[in-house]
Parts: C-alpha cells; structure tokens; sequence
C-alpha cells in the first residue's frame, strides 16, 4: 500500500478542499444568504476553505467551520448585558427599547403610511401618531415636535429663534454635553451669539434683567445634567425667568416629562411649561426610556417657527424612530423606568439565586451591596441602592468578549455584576455567561 507523507499528504488534503460552490449549497450556507447575503457567506466559506489547506481543520469540516464562523446577527453591533450599575449608559447605547417599541419598528420595517392618510388618499402629516402620543404626554404643550437628538433640538431653536441675535445663559449652564461637545461651540455654530450671565456659582435675576433687550432672541435655562454643583450657589428659577419679557427656552436634557418620585431633583418638561417655558427641549433616549430624539415642546407658535424652518427638514427622524417613539409612550412600562423603580429588596433577592447557582457550579461569587446611578446625562448626584454579584476582577474581560458579553464594573479589586440594569428575564444567560468563562472547558471526549 503506497501511503502518502510530509508535502505530499499536504498536496492531497489541499486537492481535497472541497469547491466553493459546493460548500454554498449546504443548507445552512443557503439559509444564512438569505439572512446575511451572498457576501457575508461567501467570506466565511473562504476563511474555512483556507484553513483547510493550511491543514488546521480537515477538509471535510469546510462547511462546518464556515458555518460556525457566520455572525449571530446581520449588524456589528451586539446585544449586551448591562451590569455597570449604569442604567442609561452612553457607550451601552443608553435606553434599551421596551419590547412593544421593538415590535413597533419591526412593523414600520417595510412601506408604511408614514406621511400618507389612507382614508384620502393624500400626504398627511408626517409621524402624526407619534405626534398625538407625545401632545397626550405632556397636555401643558400647545403644540409638539420631534427631531433627531436632543442637541438637535437646541441648535434648530438657536437657529430659528436666535441667529444673528442674543441667546442670554447663565454662566453655570454651559455645559460639554460629552465627547467634546460644548454646549457653547453648538450654539455659536448656529450663527447666535451668546451674552453669559452670573458666574459659575451664582447667578441672580438682576443679572438676567440686566442682559435682556432688543437683542434677546431667548433666554436659555439649561440642566446641567452631568454635574452637581453645591455649596455657595444660587439659580433663578423658570416662573421668574418668564416674567422678564423674553421666551424661556429649557433644556431639561434627560427627557423626563413629568415629576418622578423617585428623581426629585429632576427637572421634566410638565413642570417647565406650567412656569412659562416657551419652549422645552429635551432627549428620547433617556430617562423616557425611547430610541434616540430630540423632543421639542411649547407654545404652539415656538413650536411651528421651528417645525417650519429649513433646517427642520435635515434634522427629521425616520419612520422606526417616530414607531418606537409612539410605542414608547403608548405602551407599558420601559425598561428604564423598570430598573430605575427596582426595589433593593428584589434586586438582592436576585443576586442571591444568582450567586448560589453560580456556587453550586464551583464558582467563586458572593452578593454585595452596591450603588446605581441614572447615568446618560440624568438625575447627576442621585444614587440608587442596588446589589451586585462579586467575582474575580480577572473575569471582566473574558465576560465582555462572551457569546453573551457582560459588562460590569471593577472596584475595589473585584468584578461587579450590578443587578438594577439587567432585566430579571436575563438571569439565566448572566449565570450561562459567567459559567462559560470561570469553569474551565470539559475536555474532548
């Protein structure tokens, strides 16, 4: 028998590679270039074949490794468990949808009558359910709009109400809205110049009264949202601020629409409008727990002086957004209103199933106490009692990079698993995920 060896076995193995267009017809393959398309497929298939002939996986095992190699999902972007304590956390994508806002977009995926009105047959306004949910929200607003992000908001009433005029603000107020954005710099850009008040500690109503004139376009109030500041300050207030003859534009930022027991030094934008905003601006994505908008309440003729201006029209949100929007404040309770109200009791509760399963498995862990904050640009300074699993800090980064990444914090030489974010729904893929990376593979039979 002639037995083939060394460069020549190698030859033979790579003669064995099994054709591209074969390999395309397993039906997995096929299934997946359905979901995926043709090229996702056909990358993985040539990654596969090429290990093949390098001799790391027999030729044989081409469409299982092509297959295997293919992603979860057709974006990039991956699902994650939030443990950071963080419940709206920039870098996390900040409010996750409530499963009603999901199955929204997913019918609003295809041709819609977003701007069409059925009965008429004729163009409608554009978004007019979401329009209608949002008016019923906040009933103080004589008229609403949506844009797309709450920085978009400010920079369309800059625009429209203040270019080439006076945006009077307390020094205090100009905030860096994050990644180095400064709330002066976008205002500025619009073409607005502004007239800074008070210092950045206090700032009184004469100060304001002292700016106002022929030149105001508006006075801005801004929340500072990031930060506290304490001690020796003083702010005035918007019922005053609106009885100095200009419109009063706030910006309340977190998107809380009206007061929440639980955030009571959150500014929402019922509370705004009652003192005499004209206008109030504010996010979708935040502490309203939506997808990302730019909300923009107020005096029904603020409203349309923005709604009509050009740049409206480059700052529009799509079809999905103003689906998840409406579904947002029509449906039931999101998910970030659920972890901001979670009980400690409950959360501790859950860390201990938690920890005792992971135990029982062999796995180091105990519950500790822990503290949550809102995160996302809302309620600076407020803390939330929570409990978190405690494991070796040197499963952080196994956990993130997991078929299920987990994210969690590091302190005090420890990974913390914050429980207050993560959906009670999720316990079981948290316990999957941790066990996966902290037991050690079981060997090949």
């Amino acid at each position: 028998m002639e037995v083939v060896v060394g460069a020549a076995a190698g030859a033979d193995a790579r003669r064995r590679v099994p054709r591209t267009d074969t390999v395309l017809a397993d039906p997995r393959l096929v299934a997946a270039r359905e979901r995926f398309g043709r090229d996702v497929v056909k990358t993985a298939v040539a990654a596969a074949q090429e290990r093949a002939r390098r001799g790391e996986i027999a030729p044989e095992a081409v469409a299982d490794a092509a297959a295997a190699a293919l992603p979860a999902h057709a974006s990039s972007l991956r699902p994650v468990l939030n443990a950071t304590g963080v419940v709206l956390h920039t870098n996390l994508g900040r409010a996750p949808l409530s499963d009603a806002a999901v199955e929204a977009v997913r019918g609003a995926a295809g041709t819609t009558d977003v701007e069409l009105d059925l009965a008429t047959g004729r163009r409608a306004r554009r978004g007019r359910g979401a329009m209608a949910a949002l008016a019923a929200a906040v009933p103080a607003a004589g008229a609403v709009h949506v844009v797309n992000n709450g920085a978009a908001a400010l920079v369309l009433a800059a625009t429209a109400l203040a270019r080439g005029r006076e945006i009077v603000v307390s020094r205090g107020e100009l905030v860096e809205i994050g990644d180095g954005f400064r709330l002066p710099d976008l205002l500025a850009s619009t073409g607005a110049r502004l007239r800074e008040v008070g210092t950045t500690n206090r700032t009184a109503p004469r100060d304001y009264a002292a700016a106002i004139g022929p030149e105001t376009g508006f006075v801005l109030k801004v929340h500072p949202s990031n930060f506290v500041v304490t001690g020796f300050t003083a702010a005035v207030p918007v019922a005053e601020l609106a009885t100095m003859g200009a419109p009063v534009v706030v910006d309340i930022g977190s998107g809380l629409l009206a007061p929440d027991p639980a955030l009571p030094d959150e500014p929402d934008a019922a509370t705004a409008l009652a003192a005499g905003a004209a206008l109030v601006t504010a996010s979708g994505d935040k502490l309203l727990g939506g997808p990302q908008a730019g909300l923009v309440l107020g005096r029904a003729d603020v409203v349309e002086t923005l709604r009509r201006h050009p740049l409206a029209r480059a700052l529009r949100v799509d079809k999905l957004t103003l689906a998840a929007l409406e579904a947002t404040l029509t449906g039931p309770v999101t998910p970030t209103t659920a972890a901001l109200h979670a009980r400690p009791a409950v959360l501790r509760a859950r860390a201990d199933s938690v920890v005792a399963r992971l135990r029982a498995a062999g796995v180091a862990a105990e519950v500790v106490a822990s503290e949550s904050v809102v995160g996302g640009g809302g309620a600076p300074g407020t803390v939330l009692p929570s409990a978190a699993v405690a494991l070796p800090a040197a499963l952080a980064a196994p956990l993130r990079t997991s078929p299920t990444p987990v994210v969690g914090r590091v302190a005090g030489g420890r990974l913390l698993l914050d429980l207050r974010a993560v959906p009670d729904a999720a316990d079981d893929a948290l316990v999957a995920a941790v066990l996966g990376v902290a037991l050690p593979a079981a060997p090949p039979p």
